[in-house]
């Protein structure tokens, strides 16, 4: 079974190709998001791994939870639920210009894609709590390719 990762050189290229064949126009098949403010949404996720965004501690339960999906996701290799909620810090509920918003997810690919070279990737997450490598690349992967999906691409 194959697992994508942002780690893998030929994943990482086709979430690239995914992102330039949205348009300012692009409609979600679920959620309240419009194509600008998922792009943005995406950055600020991505922003976990590079250290820039902290997450409040999760009481025990809901990490517990969080640990579980982590799990699961890697063993059954499924994708994340539609309308999942998420921390407060990471809505983007304000209005986000398309090719700014693009702009900025494309530059942070690239910044996340240095700290992965350079074996800098955060040991724990808020929600996931302990992370290994393989983690971020999977995980990270399975977000992006979750919201593209939202958007037919």
């Amino acid at each position: 079974m194959v697992r994508k990762s942002l780690h893998n050189p030929l994943y990482f290229d086709e979430i690239i190709k995914r992102i330039y064949l949205l348009s300012e126009n692009s409609s979600g098949n679920w959620g309240k998001m419009s194509v600008s403010q998922m792009l943005f949404h995406c950055h600020l996720i991505l922003q976990i791994p590079l250290k820039n965004i902290d997450l409040p501690k999760a009481n025990f339960f809901i990490m517990l939870i969080g640990i579980t999906a982590k799990k699961e996701m890697w063993l059954f290799n499924n994708g994340i639920p539609h309308n999942m909620p998420t921390f407060q810090k990471l809505i983007v509920n304000f209005e986000c210009d398309f090719e700014m918003a693009r702009k900025t997810l494309l530059q942070t690919l690239k910044d996340y894609l240095e700290v992965y070279n350079n074996n800098q990737l955060p040991e724990n997450h808020a929600l996931f709590g302990k992370m290994k490598e393989k983690d971020w690349g999977f995980l990270e992967y399975k977000h992006l390719d979750h919201h593209l999906k939202q958007f037919n691409v």
